[in-house]
């Protein structure tokens, strides 16, 4: 399986370097430069990598849109992302990759909460709001939604076209993935504590535009969920005549199995949990950007760790159910 490693960048003048020459121990290196003020192009070109660079900054999904036209020009089956700031150990591609090669067709996330302890407070609990309602929203389990290590089958991007930009592609990208049935594998990679400057990530423009994509998936999987329930309650009902039948005594004591059926249902109960995320979710972000602007107590992971546990709303189970009730989009041409 030809794979080709694109990295992205924005004036990583200090890191690419050594991230281009660990990465080229195990495949071929584009980096695109996405309108860097800086020598983030001449350092990785003589570190060994291929260089494509845009004449001004477009974003990181452009920039991981033309590191997969290039895929396609070389002939690559699988495209390898990972970050040029050095949050990412090139020496973990070797799992990413392998986990690719064994499972062809399956999208690979580097997940990094192997060691939780090692990312800040206000880091970690915007990674674990985003995979909570990333999770709910395409049916997925993974733990780390937000993770830029990944390895994409280039046909995947011949079913998924996303369209948003920055870092709300890769979020989209992985919704899509559950969506439309794509399998999506997590593996273990090293967990690295941000030093020096602070993340090309603003939490306010990048988090409120992911935010804003995820409340407009999130509906949609209300949508879902309100639809099963009024399923579960009247689908022994065949004909308007049967709501009067109801009165019965016989008619009514089905109705109420069936509603303490759909009550115990495992999917009711992450829906009862998935239902308190969403409803504490306006005063939730806003902590969040606050506790990423100033240094100090961290006020937020009690509330986060209520809330939004993975483990509470238990995915796996709801994904076959969530990926037969949504209707397949249309791979765009």
């Amino acid at each position: 399986m030809n794979a080709l490693i694109v990295i992205p960048v924005f004036d990583e003048a200090a890191t690419i370097g050594r991230v281009v020459r660990a990465a080229r121990a195990h495949g071929a290196v584009l980096v695109v430069d996405d309108g860097s003020h800086d020598a983030s192009a001449a350092i990785a070109r003589a570190a060994g990598a291929e260089v494509v660079r845009h004449p001004r900054r477009l974003g990181k999904g452009q920039a991981i849109r033309t590191g997969i036209a290039a895929a396609r020009s070389r002939g690559a089956s699988l495209v390898v992302t990972l970050d040029g700031d050095g949050q990412h150990d090139p020496g973990d591609l070797a799992a990413v990759l392998a986990a690719a090669r064994s499972t062809p067709g399956t999208l690979v996330i580097g997940g990094r909460l192997r060691d939780p302890r090692l990312l800040a407070a206000d880091r970690l609990n915007a990674i674990r709001v985003a995979g909570f309602f990333v999770n709910w929203a395409s049916g997925l389990a993974l733990e780390d939604t937000q993770s830029g290590f990944r390895a994409y089958p280039l046909a995947f991007f011949d079913d998924v076209r996303p369209r948003r930009g920055g870092f709300v592609f890769e979020t989209e990208a992985l919704v899509a993935a559950g969506l439309r049935g794509w399998p999506v594998r997590e593996v273990p990679v090293t967990t690295i504590a941000r030093a020096g400057r602070r993340s090309r990530f603003h939490p306010i423009a990048d988090g409120v535009a992911i935010g804003a994509y995820l409340a407009g998936r999130v509906l949609v999987r209300w949508g879902l969920e309100a639809g099963a329930a009024v399923a579960a309650l009247a689908g022994h009902l065949h004909s308007p005549g049967s709501w009067t039948a109801a009165v019965g005594q016989a008619q009514l004591q089905r109705m109420l199995t069936s509603l303490g059926g759909w009550w115990r249902h495992p999917r009711r109960r992450r829906a009862a949990v998935a239902a308190r995320a969403t409803l504490a979710a306006p005063a939730v972000l806003p902590l969040l950007v606050v506790q990423a602007l100033v240094a100090g107590r961290d006020f937020t992971s009690p509330l986060v760790t209520r809330l939004c546990s993975q483990d509470r709303l238990d995915a796996p189970p709801a994904r076959e159910p969530l990926i037969a009730l949504v209707a397949q989009e249309k791979p765009r041409p």
